[in-house]
This record gives C-alpha cells, structure tokens and sequence, in this order.
C-alpha cells in the first residue's frame, strides 16, 4: 500500500514562456503544482521536481505537438510515460474556473483517469523534418498564389499600353515572364504607368523567387519521402506530397495506433453510420486530419482515372446502387488501410536502422 501511494500523475499546462505543473497521487489528492520556464535548465528542474513527489507513473501533458514539443522529448529522454491531453471540457472550465494551475491539475486528472490515452508523436526523426519542410512548402505555395492573383490584378488596372503588350501571353505564368522584362523608370514613378511597371515587374521577381524556392523543397521532400517510406511512394497514385502528409499524420511512432481502423478515424476515412428506418448506409466523416483526407482523396481521384482495378471496383460500386461520393468513401477506406500496412513496414524498418 506504501509503494502504491508513492506513485505520481503529472499534468502540464503548456505555454510559450513557462509550463505550469500539477501532481496528484493514485487516490486523486492533490500533492502540489509549480511553474517552469520553458528552457533546458526549466525542463530539468521540471523532471527533478516531478520525481520529488515520487514514483512517476506518467504524465498527461496539453499541447504535445506545439508549445510541450520540448518538454515532451526531456520527458521521453528520461524515461517517463507521456500521454496526450485535450484541453479541459468547458463543463470543468464551468465549474472549476480557468487558470493555468487548474489546467494542469485537470490535465493530470485526465491521465490518471485514464480518460487521455492517446500516445504524442516522436518529433525527433525524419518524419518531424518532412513535417518542417511540409509546412514551409504551404506556405510558399499560398504566397506564390496570392502573387499570381495579384499580378492578374494588376494588369486588368494597368494602363492600356502596358496591357496590349502583356495581352498575347495565355496564361499567368507566361505573363510573370514578361513582367520580368519590364524596365520602369525610377525618375517617373510617379506616373501611373512606370509605377505599374515597378509593381509587375517585382511581383514577377517575387513569384521566380518561390518558383525556385518549391523547386528546392520539392526535391528535398522527395529524397526524405523515399527514405522513410519507400514501399508507400510505390504504391499507385502515392506522390511525394501524399506519402509526406500522411507520415505526419502517423508520426514517426507508428505503433501508437492499435489498429489500421485507428488510423483511419484519424485520417477522417472511417465510414459514420447514417441509417434511418429502412434505410442503411453510411456517410464520410468530417472530423480526423482533413489534410491526410485530402491526401486519401487525391490518390482515390487518381486511380479512379488511371488505375483500371480501381475504375472496375467503381463500376461494380456502381451497379450495387452507391454513388460517387459513396464509392470516394469506400475507396478511402481501403486506402488508409493498405498505405497503414506499408507505412508501418516502413517505419519499423527505419526504427531499426
């Protein structure tokens, strides 16, 4: 009974500049909270102060993938159990209050209850890197967007000159060559025209400039892809950016998932039933990792125009009275459940290199 009070649950409330701590014991008592800042040194004393209180048995912590990241690796390194705690439900905010020190009292609640399972992701291998590269890449790609359509913008306002010399390119990207050339003169900027001309011709040099910058990391997400998972970027329809998307949502530790239904749910691809009275069917499922449903969706929409298993697989799907969102759904499905099966072969080889 001695040993058995000796053991701890932490519970961390995570923010930018410090992370607030709460122990109880296994009967539910509070112990004890403090705060630490958010550097090595506070990640040590955190630990050193956790052990104090005795034996840990394991620690619910919010914000696993954001502002805890770190403390979760000090924590994983010093061999202490990490689950994965959701922000507390507003009933308890309702009834407790908000402050730092209750959170984190809920948080080790949670995982004392064992109501927080969920195992956090590794974020110290190759798959947090793709993660990196993955969200630069967005970003580029929307700044190369809204470039675009500002240069589009641009133009329709332009002097009508101007726009007779830009008019014979098609397309948006031609035009952004043109743009290129366009030698405005500084002394007369205050001319609409030679201003128009500035303005294109530097929207232009901004758009080569993230051209080259998602060539570059095009290739790199394509070298990283290859090695962590090489049997899913063999797989049909599985690009480097679908691959890359869907390690990140596994995460390095793939084995925190119990199952390939497990990966599906997260994915959103797990069919939600939606039967009524006479009629059975099932319906898709808007929650999960919409960016890993997006990339299930685009392989799926592949295959569907190139893979001929796929097209006849859609039209038996077809004749048994599903429509093309139904035979999306089921596809999906199938989808999460082969590209699990390689991942995790994938990963497990990585893990053990």
């Amino acid at each position: 009974m001695a040993n058995q009070t000796a053991r701890v649950v932490g519970g961390v409330d995570a923010h930018t500049d410090e992370h607030h701590v709460a122990v109880v014991d296994l009967q539910g008592r509070l112990l004890d909270a403090a705060a630490f800042p958010t550097t090595a040194t506070g990640y040590a004393r955190l630990i050193s102060w956790l052990r104090g209180q005795g034996e840990v048995d394991r620690v619910g912590v919010e914000s696993t993938g954001a502002y805890a990241a770190g403390l979760v690796r000090a924590l994983r390194a010093g061999s202490i159990r990490v689950v994965e705690v959701n922000q507390p439900h507003r009933h308890a905010r309702q009834r407790l209050g908000k402050s730092d020190p209750i959170d984190a009292e809920l948080a080790a609640r949670a995982a004392l209850s064992r109501t927080a399972t969920a195992v956090p992701k590794q974020t110290s291998g190759i798959v947090e890197a793709i993660r990196q590269l993955m969200i630069v890449r967005s970003g580029a790609l929307k700044a190369r967007k809204a470039a675009l359509q500002q240069l589009n913008d641009l133009i329709v306002t332009a002097p009508e000159q101007l726009r007779s010399d830009l008019r014979h390119a098609r397309t948006l990207k031609a035009k952004a060559v043109l743009c290129r050339k366009l030698r405005p003169d500084t002394q007369r900027i205050h001319e609409p025209a030679q201003a128009a001309k500035l303005a294109l011709s530097s929207l232009a040099r901004r758009i080569r400039e993230l051209d080259s910058e998602l060539v570059e990391l095009d290739r790199q997400l394509e070298h990283l892809a290859h090695t962590a998972a090489p049997r899913t970027t063999q797989l049909f329809g599985v690009g480097t950016q679908g691959a890359s998307q869907l390690l990140i949502t596994a995460g390095q530790n793939i084995d925190r998932f119990r199952s390939e239904a497990a990966f599906a749910k997260i994915c959103g691809a797990a069919p939600i039933q939606a039967s009524s009275g006479r009629t059975t069917r099932h319906r898709l499922d808007s929650g999960g990792d919409r960016q890993a449903n997006r990339a299930l969706h685009m392989i799926a929409v592949c295959r569907l125009r190139h893979c001929q298993r796929t097209q006849a697989y859609a039209s038996k799907r077809t004749a048994d009275g599903l429509n093309k969102r139904e035979i999306l759904r089921c596809l999906k499905r199938y989808i999460a459940r082969e590209t699990f099966h390689t991942l995790r072969a994938d990963l497990e080889a990585l893990n053990s290199t």
